[in-house]
């Protein structure tokens, strides 16, 4: 790569380089980022192949296989070598054409391939007949002495844990749980879930202890609260409960009396009329003075009885 870039004027080199050494760096964690770098250099230096070939895993990252197709065919056409043809092949698969991806498996080109080149050409095979329906033609595919030699290689983890797979998917669980323990046993860079698939077929599950967003739940939560006895619960219940009901009583004369008055205003106006005049000749009478045969009569009264008749 460093020699095609000197191919390049200085500051083109130079620029061109640092978003390339942005796209290895965030490839693996941000793919979006690493993809937008790919195509400033794209843009920058399209005749270069390590840069359509950058560009290529920039797109196969997230997802693009159209794209990173043609930047693929486009490395290997300036290039002249077949390094970049299982990744081609499983970009076939993306794009919904497992028979073509299991077509370029057969083709002379695999034999070009180094050992590992081969086990990942295998690998996409496999998954060719997978996405077709043939799950158990898959198990058989995957089945090779890379399989089974004891030496680790950098693929050794990955061939594993696929064949696990495969095995898991025509039903045979307990080979399957043994080869995903192989596979946990040789991923020393962590680049399989080969343990979380154990834990699922032992029925196992994992809680993140230092989860941020469970410790967020909880530093949420009061420390300690002290016991409430039922009883006290239930009187502190009954007590707001009749403050309420007083508060509601306080409250509905207000608003009821007004509507009263205004409904017997409405109904009853001739009695309340007869009501008002009966007041107003009682007060008339209080202030008259008495005539002389009511004095009379009352002096009367006050004199004490006789005891017989005068005559």
């Amino acid at each position: 790569m460093r020699q095609e870039l000197m191919s390049l004027p200085k500051t083109l080199a130079e620029d061109v380089a640092r978003n390339l050494v942005m796209v290895a760096k965030l490839l693996d964690d941000e793919p979006e980022q690493a993809y937008q770098y790919a195509r400033v250099a794209l843009r920058l230096a399209s005749r270069v192949a390590a840069v359509r070939e950058a560009a290529g895993f920039a797109s196969y990252a997230v997802g693009k296989y159209s794209e990173a197709l043609a930047e693929f065919r486009a490395a290997r056409r300036m290039t002249g070598n077949s390094d970049l043809w299982p990744v081609m092949a499983d970009c076939e698969r993306g794009m919904g054409r497992p028979e073509r991806a299991l077509a370029m498996a057969g083709e002379p080109e695999v034999q070009k391939l180094d050992r590992a080149g081969q086990v990942e050409m295998r690998m996409v095979a496999a998954g060719a007949r997978r996405d077709m329906g043939q799950a158990d033609a898959a198990v058989v595919t995957l089945q090779s002495p890379e399989l089974a030699s004891h030496s680790i290689q950098p693929w050794t983890a990955r061939l594993r844990y696929a064949y696990a797979d495969a095995l898991l998917a025509v039903g045979r669980e307990d080979e399957a749980r043994e080869w995903f323990a192989k596979a946990l046993e040789a991923d020393q860079g962590g680049t399989t879930d080969a343990s979380d698939r154990l834990a699922e077929l032992d029925g196992v599950e994992f809680v993140d202890a230092l989860d941020p967003e469970q410790e967020a739940d909880d530093g949420l939560k009061p420390v300690a609260e002290p016991k409430v006895e039922e009883a006290e619960v239930e009187e502190a219940e009954v007590e707001e409960a009749e403050a309420d009901a007083e508060l509601e009583a306080d409250a509905e004369p207000e608003a009821v009396e007004p509507a009263v008055e205004e409904l017997q205003s409405d109904e009853e106006p001739e009695d309340a009329e007869d009501e008002g005049q009966d007041d107003d000749a009682e007060d008339s009478a209080e202030g008259v003075e008495p005539t002389k045969a009511e004095a009379r009569s009352e002096d009367q009264a006050g004199l004490p009885e006789k005891d017989g008749d005068d005559s």
